[in-house]
């Protein structure tokens, strides 16, 4: 689907990084008893930028759009790294198991909106389709 629509793919990159990230966050949740595990997260925004290559500058050599190279963004894998906000507990550990389970929260909140974008997004795409693409 690569140069289909950037809407599409961007919501696409967005939900396949935010399951990358509920992923390490469950990883964080089960290891929060484990003696000397480290906090993990994903250097979500970063991923994103990369994967939609906003922090490339692309130099335009004319007014034609075919002189634009358009990379493939799938699939993702973001940077993940150790969690270096967390306090060290007694055993090593620097989970905390209710601000993860707020990151789960707020991740699955923003991974829902994502696809509710991109269904609204194919509805319209589908609609532009079958019955406003035309007169009857």
């Amino acid at each position: 689907m690569s140069g289909f629509d950037s809407t599409i793919n961007g919501l696409n990159t967005t939900m396949n990084l935010r399951l990358v990230n509920q992923n390490v966050i469950s990883s964080n949740i089960a290891n929060a008893d484990t003696p000397g595990y480290h906090a993990k997260k994903v250097e979500f925004e970063g991923a994103l930028r990369q994967a939609l290559g906003a922090d490339d500058q692309l130099p335009l050599e004319g007014d034609s759009p075919e002189h634009i190279v358009i990379r493939e963004t799938d699939p993702v894998s973001p940077a993940i790294a150790d969690d270096m906000n967390g306090v060290e507990s007694l055993d090593g550990n620097t989970v905390n198991r209710s601000e993860e389970m707020a990151k789960m929260a707020e991740n699955q909140l923003l991974y829902d909106a994502a696809a509710e974008m991109l269904k609204k997004k194919l509805g319209m795409l589908k609609y532009s389709i079958t019955e406003g693409g035309g007169n009857r």
